[in-house]
């Protein structure tokens, strides 16, 4: 059984760590405290749109990641295809799950969508099975919104 995490106390801690407007370095930022303050992930990062339905990685915490991924396939797709939050307890019962690191057995992936197009997607992976819990749901689509409100970010998706 995970510990409860207080994501209201990490959500003012993000907040008074992303101290600029800039994309880049906020997304390294969000990606490192979400790494350091959750148990059990092995991945933690950003996808980003360059391309019409391509995501891109972006800035991330782990091994060396997947690139690029179609919305088409996995779960990182589903979530910027459907531009809604992805929590699956089992990735190998996923039948277009994309392994970048085989030691990945849940995951949760929040999509950043901007005036009605996806900027992009927060990946986090788990080492653990169901690691996920709905507040974990909650607490890191929080986190994310706090890093769309104090970031600039800039027009990454080619027009289609």
């Amino acid at each position: 059984m995970q510990a409860t995490v207080d994501y209201s106390l990490l959500n003012r801690q993000l907040e008074a760590l992303l101290d600029t407007r800039d994309w880049l370095t906020n997304s390294a930022q969000t990606c490192a405290f979400i790494q350091q303050q959750l148990s059990d992930l092995n991945w933690v990062g950003f996808y980003l749109q360059r391309q019409p339905n391509i995501l891109g990685l972006g800035p991330f915490q782990g091994l060396p990641a997947c690139h690029p991924i179609p919305f088409s396939k996995g779960v990182c797709g589903a979530a910027a295809r459907e531009q809604k939050t992805q929590r699956v307890d089992d990735v190998h019962a996923v039948a277009d799950h994309i392994a970048c690191d085989a030691k990945s057995n849940s995951e949760l992936v929040v999509p950043i969508v901007i005036d009605g197009r996806v900027w992009g997607v927060l990946d986090l992976d788990s080492p653990l099975h169901g690691r996920f819990s709905e507040q974990d749901q909650a607490g890191i689509e929080a986190l994310v919104a706090t890093f769309v409100r104090q970031t600039d970010l800039p027009e990454l998706t080619a027009t289609a």
